[in-house]
């Protein structure tokens, strides 16, 4: 018996359930959920919450840049990194054209915490801590809470 109709082709658009027919393939949670932001994100939303936190304080931290690295950058031999620990921020002054930065590192401050509350108070040790060394002054000035649990 021949069959009067040929079998279809495949459609060159997209594909709009899963091969098992159940539903659309997409994210588990929508991009504005918590869930789907990345912990780099996640990171330097809490880096940037600090800043806000202190620029309430310090007007003039607004003129610094604040930056989120993944890890500090070794120099040196590594004979000479031995025994150091790692930094967990860092400061670089401000120069010609450009503006004084504060800079925290993303791993090692992860490495150091369990949960989120304490890795947002690391985070914001770490900002306090950059932010006097670039003032010139003590974190407990920066920072009147600095220190505390």
């Amino acid at each position: 018996m021949d069959n009067p109709v040929p079998p279809r082709a495949a459609a060159p658009g997209p594909r709009r359930r899963d091969r098992h027919g159940r539903g659309m393939r997409g994210p588990v949670a929508p991009p504005q959920v918590p869930l789907s932001a990345s912990r780099a994100v996640a990171f330097a939303d809490l880096v940037q919450d600090s800043v806000e936190r202190l620029e309430r304080r310090w007007p003039q931290l607004a003129d610094f840049d604040f930056l989120v690295l993944e890890v500090p950058q070794l120099e040196g031999p590594p004979e000479a990194w031995a025994d150091e620990t790692v930094p967990l921020g860092g400061t670089i002054a401000a120069r010609e054209g450009h503006p004084a930065r504060v800079v925290v590192y993303r791993r090692p401050v992860e490495i150091r915490t369990k949960g989120r509350d304490e890795r947002a108070a690391l985070v914001h040790e770490v900002v306090v801590e950059q932010v006097a060394e670039l003032l010139g002054l003590t974190p407990d000035t920066v920072d009147p809470r600095y220190g505390e649990d």
